[in-house]
This record gives structure tokens, C-alpha cells and sequence, in this order.
């Protein structure tokens, strides 16, 4: 398997009608190039019995949640790139959908037999059709970036951290929480939602991704690091790649200092976002 580069983004579309709003919402997939999924029905129940975990790094990653995963030619494809560099392969596969929650997503269906993973475009765009069976052995789910803070919206987020937890390891995939960091106008942000992720990743046996204290720890190391988009929300470059770093040393377990992928960012640049990734998953060990 060769390490995925990302591909396109989708937006939220809203169709009026007699009967009133209903939204429409475009599946964003990315994979190596793309990935479609193939035919078969919408979801697939769960198996009979327990499939054997997966265990040792990740291989093939499922990543499920939103625009701040899409943003800048996707954070999957960094994270292969990134992890090519320290002589890892993985495979990345991104379902996002614009602006939403975790409970937006149907995980069976993403899951079903045949359908997302079936095949992968490699090489010189050729496509190669994978083996049959589990597809991805870790699966990455993050929350819109105010649900799990949200008094409305925080039961949301466990209830379906806690069920789609519970399905991954039925079908013997680890489930993975990405902490998402706090808007840029908005600092106190991140110890709130760090505590709602470190509480739900405990509680239903999921690893964290801190990326949310690395975005804080960069900005300690060098206050004019630009870290976001315009709208103060959404990730630069910089911001993905810290991202990218933050993933690598969560899930391998290794510093990303000295990775020879730089993204084309200034290598002081990627000497900081690096350190800071190393520093914020050490960090993490320690709640």
C-alpha cells in the first residue's frame, strides 16, 4: 500500500421546499487519489461475533468528520505523506461531510462489505481492487468543532462516541478520537473541549489525537504562527501539517522531529509545529 494523497472537498447544500428546509449533503471521499464505494446496500448489521483486533500502527485509517479534515488537500493525505518520510505506509481514506456532527455520519453503511475501501487508484491512476474483508483497521472520528462543548449538542457527542466505539470493536477496528482545537478568537476553547475528548476517550477505550493542545502549544512556542484561515476556524497549512505531526506521534508512538516531509513550509517553521506535536501528545499521556 502506498501513502494517500487527498482529494476533493464538498459543501452543505439547502433545498427549499413546500414542507420546509432540508438539507442535502455532499460525501466527501478521499483516498489515494479517490475512492468510491461500490454497490451494495445503505448499512449492514453488525457481525454475529467479535472480529480479532486490530493491533501494532495503523495500515489503513478511516477518517470521519468535517471541513477542518478536508481543508488544504485533506489531512489524510499529509499524515501518509508525513509518515512515508519516517519509512511508514498507511492508507487513508477521508468521509466528510461540511459543517457537521459525529451523528451525521452513517458508520455502518461507510463500514458495509464492498463498499468504501473496495478499490484504490495507485501508481500512474490505475486502479487496484483490495483484498475482501475489513478494509480499515483504525478509524478516526472527530465532532463538529463546538459539539462536544455545546450544552445542546455535548450528550450527542458521547452518546455516539460511545455507539460507534462499540461497533468498531465488534468488527475488531480501533476507534480513534481527533480533539479539535479552539477558533482563534476564541483560546478557551481548548482545555474545554480537551476535557470532553480525554473524558470520552477513556470512557469508551479510543485513543486521542490531541491536536487541539498542539494548535496551543505552537502558539506558546511562537505567538505569530498562523495556524488558521480567515475565519479563524478552519486550519492553514501550517495548521494541517500540525495536525499531521500530531497524528503521527500519537498513533506511532514517535517524535515527528526531523521528518523529512515539510508540506513546502519554512523548515523553522516545521521545527516548531513538529516540536509542538511531540510536546502536546506527551502532554496528553499525562491527563
Amino acid at each position: 500500500m502506498t501513502p494517500s494523497t487527498a482529494c476533493t472537498s464538498g459543501r452543505g447544500r439547502r433545498l427549499w421546499g413546500a414542507g420546509g428546509l432540508l438539507a442535502a449533503l455532499a460525501l466527501v471521499l478521499g483516498m489515494q487519489g479517490c475512492a468510491v464505494p461500490g454497490g451494495g446496500a445503505s448499512s449492514a448489521p453488525a457481525p454475529a461475533t467479535a472480529e480479532p483486533a486490530a493491533s501494532g500502527p495503523p495500515q489503513s485509517m478511516l477518517w470521519v468528520g468535517n471541513s477542518f479534515f478536508y481543508y488544504n488537500n485533506s489531512l489524510h493525505g499529509h499524515v501518509g505523506l508525513l509518515a512515508a518520510s519516517g519509512g511508514v505506509r498507511v492508507r487513508g481514506v477521508s468521509s466528510t461531510i461540511s459543517g457537521s456532527g459525529l451523528d451525521w455520519h452513517d458508520l455502518p453503511s461507510l463500514l458495509r462489505p464492498g463498499g468504501l475501501g473496495r478499490y484504490s487508484f495507485v501508481g500512474d491512476n490505475e486502479i487496484r481492487f483490495n483484498p475482501p474483508g475489513r478494509q480499515f483497521d483504525s478509524v478516526v472520528m472527530m465532532d463538529c468543532s463546538q459539539c462536544p462543548v455545546h450544552p445542546q449538542l455535548q450528550g450527542a457527542f458521547h452518546d455516539t462516541v460511545k455507539k460507534n466505539a462499540t461497533l468498531l470493536r465488534e468488527r475488531g477496528i480501533r476507534p480513534v478520537l481527533f480533539m479539535s482545537w479552539a477558533y482563534a478568537d476564541k483560546p478557551d476553547m481548548t482545555e474545554a473541549l480537551a476535557a470532553q475528548y480525554t473524558a470520552a476517550g477513556k470512557a469508551n477505550g479510543a485513543q486521542v489525537i490531541p491536536a487541539g493542545l498542539a494548535f496551543a502549544r505552537a502558539l506558546a512556542l511562537d505567538p505569530a504562527v498562523q495556524l488558521y484561515a480567515p475565519d479563524k476556524r478552519h486550519p492553514s497549512l501550517a495548521g494541517t501539517y500540525l495536525a499531521a505531526c500530531t497524528t503521527y506521534a500519537a498513533l506511532w508512538g514517535k517524535s515527528p522531529v526531523g521528518l523529512g516531509y515539510t508540506a513546502g513550509l519554512d523548515p523553522a517553521l516545521v521545527r516548531t509545529l513538529q516540536t509542538a506535536a511531540w510536546d502536546a501528545v506527551q502532554a496528553q499521556a499525562r491527563r
